[in-house]
């Protein structure tokens, strides 16, 4: 994965307070991170960075949608995405992103990369099963759908009391006398 020029944002150069950043994002970004879950993905970023004297602070907005299948019918369907990350940046010895709500930068870095906290906003917005909105309210068609209907174990109609053995209600009538 190499990085993308229009998400690296040099901050050495902007003074203290609130900037903003918006990106257009489409399945070209995912492509840089081999990712192919998506047929498309029409998603705006809105990133607040807030710079401090010794930290920066960037909150992440995502919307838009992406287009996925459906893990019960394999029918494309657009999945709304709505999600936001809150990212403290701070200055240290060393490079470390082991916390996912904190980055540390080394002292004299002069500007930060955010691509992969933008595909990991969009990534894991998506929900883990994916549900054709059709499927839930019932108003889909589909060969899949009708086949799995067909095949769906059916409730059997339980004997009448009559056909039970006889012998089986002498043992009742033990449990009934106290």
């Amino acid at each position: 994965m190499r990085k993308l020029k229009e998400f690296t944002i040099p901050f050495v150069g902007l003074k203290l307070g609130k900037h903003q950043f918006e990106y257009e994002i489409d399945n070209e970004f995912f492509e840089h991170f081999e990712y192919d879950e998506f047929n498309s993905a029409n998603l705006k970023v809105d990133l607040i960075l807030d710079k401090k004297t010794t930290m920066m602070e960037l909150t992440f907005k995502t919307s838009g949608t992406v287009n996925i299948f459906c893990d019960l019918t394999n029918e494309p369907y657009d999945q709304p995405i709505e999600s936001t990350l809150f990212l403290v940046v701070k200055f240290g010895e060393e490079y470390n992103d082991d916390n996912e709500d904190l980055l540390i930068l080394p002292h004299g870095e002069f500007e930060v990369n955010v691509q992969q906290y933008i595909y990991e906003l969009v990534v894991l917005a998506v929900p883990s099963k994916r549900v054709h909105p059709g499927v839930i309210d019932g108003s889909l068609q589909s060969e899949v759908l009708e086949k799995l209907e067909e095949l769906t174990p059916k409730e059997k109609e339980m004997k009448a009391e009559e056909e039970i053995d006889p012998r089986w209600n002498k043992l009742k009538n033990l449990l009934n006398d106290k």
